[in-house]
Order: C-alpha cells, then structure tokens, then sequence
C-alpha cells in the first residue's frame, strides 16, 4: 500500500497520542499465564472499541527480536468469550502500520461471522535510530520486507520473519484465547509476498494462505532488489530464501490451496513490481494448487482489499474451522 496512507505511520514518541481506553475491559480479552516469561505478559493496551460484538483492540510491547517497542492490532471475535479461536495474522504493504487493515478493510464482521481472531502487526521496527531508516519509503521504516536482515545496520532490529513467525504466535498464545494450531495467512503487496513465503517456508504451519496484489518474485522487481540488497547483501541463494516464487519450487507434496486477487488496474502490476505471472508458472509446473482472479478495474489500494476481504476470511474460515 506505498504511500496511500502516510497520515497513519507513526514513529514511537512523536506519534499523536491515543484516545482513553474504555472504562470497562471484558475478562476474556487478555489471557496472563503466571507460567509464562515476563516478556510475554508486558502488554500496553493501547486502544479498544467494540465492533460486530467483538472488540478491536491494539497493543504494545517490547519485542525481543526487533529489540524495540512494536504494535499489534487484534481482533477478538464475540466466540472468544467462551473459548479458544483460531488465529489469522494479516501482514500490511509498504508504508503501512497496523492501523490500515484494521480501519480500511471492513474484515471484522466476516471475522465475528466466523470466529476468527485476526492479528495485525506493523510492517517494520520503529524508532531504532538506524542512519538511513526514514529516507525512502520502499525501504526501512514500514518497509521491513518480513526478512531476517543480515547485513548492517539493519541485522540487530530488522527481523520481521521471526517476529511474524515465532515472537509474535508465542505472545498472542501466551494472552488471548488462541487456539495456536489452527493459524492461517494473508497479506497485502509486501505483506502478500510476507504471507506467501512464510507458508510456503514452514509446510503445515499454517491452514491456508491467501495474498492480495502480493510481491511474487522480488528477486527480479525493483521493490525487492532494492530491500534484498540492503537487508541481505549480495549473496542471491539469501534473497531466493524469501521469494515465493523460488520457494514453491522446492515445497513438499503437502497440500496447501493458495487464494490471490490482483486489481487488473493495478499501477504496480503493470510496472513490473509483482510479477504473478512468475509464481503462477512455478505452482502449475509443481502441481500446487492456486486459485489467481485478475479483477478488471481494480488497483492497489483499500478499496480493492475491502471489496474481496469477506471472499479470503470465507477461504481461511473453511480450513481453520474444518
């Protein structure tokens, strides 16, 4: 979502201060385990607001892996309050925070519908004082890239693959009620290509996966030759590790249906920065199977995500419910 929505970054301190919590908070939005780390418990409600019968809220904590404080927006469906849930993350694009999802989609009666808990997370490390971090907006700050740097300076804080893959699930385990072996994911853009190499990294992880516009191939777009090069040098078998198209080329026979819409209209598309053609190519050769609907008229924005989001909750819901 690059630059759609640069009202909605915020950058630690200096971000607009947030609005009262509400007075009361039901019992069974936060979950503490006296077993558990510290470090999982050490949770900032930031925000709660009831919707659908269920409750948006947003959090803060100190990440250990992004040594920095991150946000997350979860969304506890009206099930919740009477037992476990599966879990579906969502990963933003470009530019975007956990706040564009959880305003501009429209997701959370589909979700309540189908008692999904959805996670939120931010797309990024925020306020690492990294030389650099806030010059462009493909790159650094909200532009993560859900990689593992391992070039400086970003190898300390930028590793948002194993925020999304381990800290995060552990955290949201360890204070909600998760039902941690029924997880699925989608994404946007560079939270498309986020959604995309996480399942197909991690076989039997998660129930489904599903990608709006997602970034295909970065080893051979723009957008990912850039980030790729200054999150993981110049070793190319390093920048193939976090393309979906190379991935689902060694994926095992286990199964896994893959949703994707892209906007026909899409400015990205036709600028050579998503590149589905690629993918698609790599799932047909290795029989996997995936269902790719080019929508006419539609772009990259949120209106094309709030327009087919019920469409992907319904794909993930069959499978994290089955």
């Amino acid at each position: 979502c690059p630059a759609h929505f640069p009202l909605l970054r915020h950058h630690g301190p200096s971000a607009r201060a947030s609005p009262p919590l509400a007075p009361e908070v039901p019992n069974f939005c936060i979950k503490i385990e006296r077993s558990q780390p510290a470090e999982s418990m050490a949770l900032k409600q930031i925000s709660s607001n009831k919707c659908f019968e269920g409750f948006q809220k947003v959090f803060e904590h100190d990440s250990i892996e992004l040594k920095c404080k991150m946000r997350f927006g979860i969304y506890l469906p009206p099930k919740a309050e009477i037992g476990k849930c599966p879990v579906l993350y969502w990963l933003s694009g470009l530019t975007c925070t956990e706040q564009n999802f959880i305003t501009k989609s429209g997701f959370h009666q589909a979700a309540a519908e189908h008692g999904l808990i959805v996670v939120a997370p931010d797309t990024s490390p925020r306020g690492c004082n990294i030389e650099g971090e806030d010059e462009s907006w493909d790159f650094g700050t909200g532009a993560g890239f859900y990689v593992d740097a391992t070039e400086e300076p970003w190898k300390t804080n930028y590793r948002m693959y194993s925020y999304i893959k381990d800290e995060l699930p552990k955290l949201i385990k360890a204070n909600f009620p998760a039902d941690s072996e029924r997880m699925s994911v989608f994404g946007h853009s560079m939270g498309g290509h986020g959604a995309l190499i996480l399942a197909l990294k991690n076989p039997g992880k998660y129930k489904s996966v599903s990608a709006f516009a997602p970034i295909c191939n970065p080893v051979q777009c723009p957008w990912g030759k850039k980030a790729f090069g200054g999150y993981l040098g110049s070793d190319l078998t390093k920048w193939e590790a976090y393309d979906a198209t190379h991935l689902v080329k060694s994926y095992p026979d286990s199964h896994l249906d893959i949703l994707i819409d892209q906007g026909k209209d899409d400015q990205f598309l036709s600028a050579g920065q998503l590149l589905p053609d690629n993918f698609i190519a790599a799932c047909t050769e290795r029989k996997i199977p995936v269902v790719f609907r080019l929508e006419p008229g539609y772009d990259h924005s949120y209106f094309f995500i709030a327009t087919f989001v019920n469409d992907h909750i319904r794909h993930h819901a069959k499978y994290l419910n089955a």
